[in-house]
């Protein structure tokens, strides 16, 4: 196995230090190393970070390859600093047996770029009726512990119950996606001044926040871990903050396109802009970085949504929600919080890490720790453009916008995935 030295590198902002990474851990740091053997790699004016941990991933694969593969998804990953993700259950077939998140866990495995773990459906086919074989994903080689419908509800709540109570049985979580079905029906977008004046039918904010508060009283009731995917209402984060100060066990993640996406965007009928659950207000914006920033939102997660181009480019009511996500969510992390390095290893890299129980992740770069870190370019300024890329898609909302920092290397157990900005492999 290569070995690196990273010279002169900023380990979480503090002052410039050498690290040299060996058969696959952090062995060394400190001022002057020498490795004659090593690659050296220049970290003057870099901050070395842990590697990122994104826990709501879309790689589409197995069934829609056309928009994403598990191989690509992994490729976008690591450009974006990324060194585990965690793939979601909404393929074709989904990802509600043993034989296929085993399928999905395997093909992350021979990509190498990422470590790729599975989340579990909680139903059969994501249809909300009957659970899903969570024991047997639980005690696959995948070792699935986080089961979600996301995309879909799990509406009913005696449905719900059981699914908080069957996964206690091996530390397993239920990541929820809040969206009561039936006060969404035909919603387009945010249900607020911009959709009346659009005449497009609102997505009310107690859509997510009711279902949130639903099933933070089953947690509760049961003893039973609960996350909440891609939280985007101020309503929202007020539920959340009454329940963690009772204890309850409930995690929360928020995107990086709620903490800067306005409903406004929909004002262009674009359907880029289209997104589960909806942009919402500045106001709801402001409550999600407080929120964020305290910590009642746990983590920045992507909800990394590539479309082929024919679910896109459509009229919007016909176009599939989601955005890319993974090759840019650093850079939207420094735009919103500003270079506080270690919060952004605890909300990106840390906190994912440990709600996933990725035992080999979310370690600060020092002597021992697993060598999965990435070096970022605080200085550096990039402008996005869609055909440069990695994703097999191209549904980005940042396109042409020049966003702050820039990934230089990312480290997957002291293998290099990412040099100077490209891909190894």
């Amino acid at each position: 196995m290569t070995a690196y030295l990273i010279t002169n590198v900023s380990v979480l902002g503090a002052a410039p230090t050498d690290l040299l990474i060996r058969d696959g851990v952090v062995a060394e740091t400190g001022t002057g190393l020498a490795a004659p053997d090593a690659v050296v790699v220049n970290g003057t004016g870099l901050v070395a970070l842990p590697g990122l941990v994104d826990l709501h991933t879309h790689l589409r694969e197995p069934g829609r390859e056309d928009a994403e593969t598990v191989e690509t998804g992994s490729r976008a990953a690591a450009l974006g600093g990324y060194t585990a993700v965690c793939a979601m259950a909404n393929t074709s077939p989904v990802a509600d047996t043993a034989g296929v998140v085993e399928q999905v866990w395997r093909l992350g495995r021979e990509a190498g770029l990422v470590d790729v773990q599975p989340i579990g459906a909680v139903t059969v086919g994501l249809a909300g009726e009957r659970l899903a074989e969570l024991g047997a994903m639980a005690d696959s080689a995948a070792r699935v512990r986080i089961f979600s419908d996301d995309g879909h509800c799990v509406a009913d709540p005696r449905l719900m119950r059981r699914a908080l109570e069957y996964v206690k049985a091996f530390d397993g979580i239920v990541a929820q996606h809040a969206e009561e079905p039936r006060l969404t029906e035909g919603a387009q977008m945010h249900e607020g001044e911009v959709a009346t004046r659009l005449g497009l039918t609102g997505w009310p904010a107690v859509a997510e926040e009711a279902i949130i508060a639903r099933d933070v009283l089953l947690a509760e009731h049961v003893g039973s871990r609960l996350h909440v995917c891609h939280v985007s209402t101020a309503g929202s984060v007020g539920v959340l903050r009454q329940a963690k100060a009772r204890g309850v066990q409930v995690t929360a993640e928020v995107t990086p396109h709620h903490l800067l996406l306005t409903d406004e965007k929909a004002a262009t009928y674009d359907p880029v802009y289209k997104v589960n659950p909806p942009l919402r207000t500045a106001a709801d914006i402001a409550a999600l970085r407080t929120a964020l920033a305290e910590g009642i939102i746990d983590i920045v997660a992507t909800d990394h949504a590539p479309h082929a181009v024919e679910d896109k480019e459509c009229e919007w009511a016909y176009a599939r929600p989601g955005m890319l996500g993974l090759e840019t969510a650093l850079s939207i992390a420094l735009d919103v919080l500003g270079p506080q390095w270690d919060l952004i290893a605890e909300r990106m890299s840390r906190a994912p890490a440990r709600i996933a129980g990725l035992a080999e992740h979310g370690h600060d770069p020092a002597p021992g720790a697993p060598a999965n870190l990435t070096l970022v370019d605080p200085a550096a300024r990039r402008t996005v453009e869609p055909t440069e890329l990695a994703s097999r898609s191209r549904n980005t909302p940042y396109a042409r916008m020049t966003l702050p920092g820039r990934i230089v290397a990312t480290f997957l157990r002291g293998v290099a995935t990412v040099l100077d900005g490209k891909a190894v492999k």
